[in-house]
């Protein structure tokens, strides 16, 4: 809808404007300047272009900014460009639900309130019918609609084999049901163990290692393919994908995630004789999931101190986050690492601070927590144990665009990344080494299970309590 000569003559009066509000002199023979010859098109081409905060610090020149810089499409296409489209399409869904026919939000409204985000409220998932035994170091995805739980740690230190699914729907951000109900697979394949990763590639499960109940490290990669099955049934489809002669060596408790549907990347973890290591390995899998190669990668200094029990999180692009974890000395961590694998130079970046400067400004050092990367490019940090076992049941968000803005350890820069969240309802109770996941909308995250606390009694070894309650987490937004 070009609309050039309209936007000329209102590009001359804001400028007439700017002129009265500094003071100076108008003057009608003066020419407009150039961005008052660009049309309407034009100028919002240029505007999706920009961070959201020049686009508000272009608003805020004059008035006659502000309408262009305030246009409902300018912001939904920045909302899409920064949270992906198939989170935008999920969030539309989910404004068009919550207006219940009259005029959802503006989409400028909502990019503001992911920003200044502060709030989650939490309900338990009241389940009818059997449901999954109490676990810990289970993996748990949400695929198409599904939610996907497998093996585990159980009492005694044995690990579980079965698989667990339960539909959640797909409309508006895959909001859960009033009451779930749990549908038993078959178990057996693959063989059972804990402390596996299990990761989402589009709707394709990729699970790699894990220990089993014997001490035993795994370093096999499968491939489960969802099969929908009406009226809402599913099944798995699982098989060992080839990877030729070369793989990562035997472990569990490592750190895994994907990175754009193409790679998996997987770092650290429990090795052969308890030992942590510190290597990272990447599974190309360009060749759509027939077939997959694993090379290692990232041997440039600064590298991660070897750990277990961290987590990896992608946060778009080339790029994810290391957090937390317990060192070769068993000493638990809390240290922030940005990797990224662009350009074929792989490099590791430690986000150093002065920790007596950021006392109480980030988590406290912490394995077995859950990180995801939520709405708004958001990391969720929830949970895990200290170094006395001590587990935890606060949640934090690490802000992606601050993190890549991060340049030294002030104080000032670390409160812009890290943000203590509020809890409204029926927040889950201290945990360590549960399952966690996120809808296609970035809002809801699904946590499962996991070791928390509780009176030592003789069915729980060494006073270990294992939880096996489903748990909702929502972003709190008035859309």
């Amino acid at each position: 809808m070009g609309c050039g000569g309209g936007l000329e003559a209102a590009g001359g009066g804001a400028d007439r404007m700017e002129e009265e509000e500094a003071g100076a002199p108008s003057s009608s023979s003066s020419s407009p300047p150039p961005i008052a010859q660009l049309g309407y098109d034009q100028l919002l081409s240029v505007l999706r272009l920009l961070p959201p905060e020049a686009v508000l610090s272009f608003a805020a020149t004059c008035r006659a900014f502000r309408a262009w810089a305030s246009s409902d499409a300018l912001w939904e296409a920045l909302c899409r460009r920064d949270w992906g489209a198939r989170t935008a399409a999920a969030l539309a869904e989910r404004r068009r639900e919550r207006g219940g026919g009259g005029v959802p939000a503006p989409w400028r409204r909502v990019h503001a309130e992911v920003a200044r985000l502060g709030t989650l409220s939490a309900r338990r998932v009241p389940v009818r019918g059997a449901s999954p035994r109490p676990r810990a170091s289970h993996s748990l995805n949400l695929v198409a609609g599904w939610l996907v739980l497998f093996g585990g740690g159980c009492e005694g230190g044995h690990h579980l084999d079965d698989t667990w699914v339960a539909y959640t729907g797909t409309g508006a951000g895959n909001r859960l049901p009033t009451v779930l109900s749990w549908q038993q697979l078959a178990s057996g394949i693959p063989s059972g163990r804990f402390s596996h990763s299990c990761t989402l590639v589009r709707d394709t499960l990729v699970l790699f290692g894990g220990i089993t109940d014997r001490g035993q490290r795994l370093n096999d990669t499968w491939i489960g393919q969802v099969i929908s099955e009406e009226p809402r049934r599913m099944r798995i489809s699982w098989r060992l994908l080839e990877v030729g002669p070369l793989a990562p060596p035997p472990r569990g408790a490592h750190a895994a995630c994907c990175v754009d549907d193409k790679f998996i990347v997987i770092h650290g973890g429990i090795g052969l004789y308890g030992s942590r290591l510190g290597d990272t390995w990447l599974l190309d899998l360009s060749n759509g999931l027939r077939s997959g190669s694993w090379h290692q990668i990232g041997n440039t200094w600064p590298l991660p101190p070897p750990r277990s029990g961290h987590s990896l999180t992608w946060i778009g692009g080339t790029r994810m986050v290391l957090f937390g974890g317990r060192g070769s000395e068993f000493e638990v961590l809390n240290d922030v690492w940005l990797f990224d694998i662009s350009d074929h130079c792989p490099k590791w970046k430690e986000l150093k601070y002065d920790l007596s400067s950021a006392l109480g400004e980030m988590p406290f050092p912490r394995v077995g927590h859950s990180a995801i990367l939520a709405l708004g490019g958001k990391v969720l940090v929830y949970g895990g144990e200290d170094s006395q076992r001590r587990r935890k049941d606060d949640f934090w968000i690490l802000d992606t665009p601050a993190l890549l803005q991060y340049e030294s350890g002030s104080k000032k820069m670390i409160k812009r990344m890290w943000k203590k969240l509020r809890i409204d309802g029926q927040c889950p109770n201290y945990r360590s080494f549960h399952g966690a996941c996120v809808d296609t909308s970035g809002c809801c995250v699904y946590i499962f299970g996991g070791m928390v606390d509780g009176l030592v009694h003789p069915a729980e070894a060494l006073g270990l309590r294992f939880d096996g309650q489903l748990y909702q987490v929502e972003l709190v937004l008035h859309l």
